[in-house]
């Protein structure tokens, strides 16, 4: 068991990073229910993202690669294209010598799923359909308020629940996620381009907008189209409709295969906006802390938000593990975290808001996976965490 003098844990969000916290937190000693607002796993079961090898590395020391590895498929490659589909550069992504390392690209609500099951294995409660109401925070524990009326008392409560998050607005409620500059676009098609092989993922810098697409052995195209304009109405049913005659015209002006892609999509073309959380938003008070994108939320430009959560989740777990109290702990936790996922707010948010035609949009995506020695002594489960991060070099 751990120094703190936690014992009970609630985590109010049942995806990514809640889910994934609960298996780390299971795994240091302590008593653990999740409580997910949506009735099942299938929330966001439309988009689709990509776990990078620092992500995948987190996995692993929760033990729990077999269980995401067994959906999804792995990306060991990226090339940049032009708009004439000239290629510019192509490489190795991530850490392509561990095949338990490499990218994985995958539905978002399939990665719910594989995370829940793996926690109903281990015998983690995860409360479907209980939307939070309210935070009761008191010096030596929390009580979270549901709308059904219940309640749940614990030693820490971790608000796990997204970029609109409701821990986060009775919390902080001056911390509110802003346009990133961006409409993402996305969708799924039956139009492989010949030739391109499984574990290829390539971008497109286009004449207006950034695409990028990898192609399933099944022979599905999952893709991606940024672009740089308003924000989509605050109403989130606007979300839902097909938008594919929408974004075809800024891509039939350029000659690669983006436009026969999204012409060939199967399902309808939706569309969210990019936001991003402030730098220097406050993560806990009390016994309350924010973890994921309820505390970090970046413009999905460098694809790692997933990653970043899952490693919240270890690097929490950990703190709690090894140092003497909460306040040691979350102390731990922010001097550990905050500099890594704010640089990641940064450079994501400084790709959406320069526009399509930026420096290098998709080789950046690969930047953050590089094995890094400090990132490594953080998630090894066996070493023990320092009450203060390394100085960087």
């Amino acid at each position: 068991m751990s120094g703190t003098d936690v014992t009970k844990v609630v985590v109010i969000g049942g995806g990514i990073a809640g889910t994934a916290a609960a298996l780390a937190l299971q795994r240091a000693g302590y008593d653990v229910t999740v409580y997910e607002a949506h009735p099942d796993t299938a929330a966001d079961i439309g988009a689709f993202l990509t776990l990078g090898s620092n992500g995948m590395r987190a996995l692993a020391q929760l033990g729990a690669t077999d269980a995401v590895t067994a959906t999804g498929f792995a990306l060991t490659s990226l090339r940049l294209l032009d708009s004439q589909g000239t290629e510019q550069a192509r490489g190795p992504l991530g850490e392509v010598t561990d095949p338990a390392l490499h990218y994985r690209c995958l539905r978002r609500g399939e990665l719910n799923s594989a995370l829940q099951r793996e926690a109903a294995r281990r015998g983690i409660p995860v409360r479907h359909g209980v939307r939070l109401a309210d935070v009761s925070n008191g010096p030596d524990g929390v009580t979270a308020h549901f709308a059904d009326g219940t309640t749940a008392d614990a030693d820490l409560l971790l608000g796990a629940d997204g970029l609109n998050s409701t821990v986060r607005t009775r919390l902080v409620p001056e911390a509110r996620p802003g346009y990133a500059g961006q409409r993402i676009y996305y969708g799924y098609s039956a139009a492989a381009p010949e030739g391109d092989p499984t574990g290829l993922i390539t971008f497109v810098r286009g004449g207006e907008s950034t695409f990028g697409y990898a192609v399933s052995p099944a022979g599905q195209t999952y893709w991606f189209a940024r672009v740089n304009t308003e924000a989509l109405p605050a109403d989130g049913a606007v979300h839902e409709a097909d938008r594919r005659e929408e974004l075809l015209p800024l891509l039939r002006g350029d000659a690669t295969p983006a436009a026969d892609i999204v012409a060939g999509s199967v399902g309808p073309v939706l569309a969210t906006n990019a936001t991003d959380l402030p730098l220097g938003t406050v993560w806990h008070r009390g016994r309350a802390l924010l973890i994921g994108d309820a505390a970090h939320a970046a413009s999905p430009a460098t694809g790692q938000g997933a990653s970043m959560a899952l490693e919240d989740a270890v690097v929490l777990a950990k703190a709690l593990r090894d140092l003497p109290d909460v306040p040691a702990a979350f102390a731990a936790y922010e001097g550990h975290r905050r500099p890594r996922v704010e640089r990641n707010i940064t450079v994501s948010g400084g790709m959406s808001r320069a526009g399509h035609g930026s420096a290098r949009p998709g080789l950046a995506v690969a930047r953050p996976a590089e094995p890094d020695a400090a990132l490594i002594r953080q998630l090894a489960w066996d070493t023990p965490l320092s009450a203060a991060p390394p100085k960087e070099s």
